[in-house]
C-alpha cells in the first residue's frame, strides 16, 4: 500500500463517518484502490457497484473539497464505471 492510498484511507474514513450504503471502489492509477462499503474505508480491488478513477491530484482535490466531483466528471478529470446513482450518492457524501 502506497502513502496516497494510506493518506486517502484516512480522509475518506473521516469524511464518510460510518461507511457507505453501497459498496464503490475509487481508482487511482499507479497508486492503488479504495473500497468504500457499509463497513467503512479500506484499502483494496474488489467488485463494486461503482468504480471512480482519477489521478492522484483530482482526488486529492476532491478529498480537500477544492473540487467539486460532479465538476470533475464534466471535465473528464473523473470517470466513472457502474451505478450513476450509486456515484451520485458518493459525490454528495465527499462535498
Amino acid at each position: 500500500m502506497t502513502e496516497v492510498i494510506d493518506a486517502a484511507v484516512a480522509a475518506l474514513s473521516a469524511k464518510l463517518k460510518g461507511g457507505f450504503d453501497g459498496v464503490a471502489k475509487f481508482v487511482i492509477p499507479g497508486e492503488g484502490a479504495i473500497m468504500m462499503d457499509a463497513t467503512g474505508v479500506r484499502a483494496g480491488d474488489e467488485e463494486a457497484d461503482v468504480t471512480l478513477t482519477a489521478s492522484t491530484e483530482v482526488f486529492r482535490a476532491i478529498l480537500e473539497g477544492d473540487m467539486n466531483p460532479t465538476t470533475a466528471f464534466m471535465t473528464g478529470k473523473l470517470s466513472v464505471d457502474g451505478s450513476m446513482g450509486m456515484a451520485m450518492k458518493l459525490g454528495s457524501a465527499l462535498s
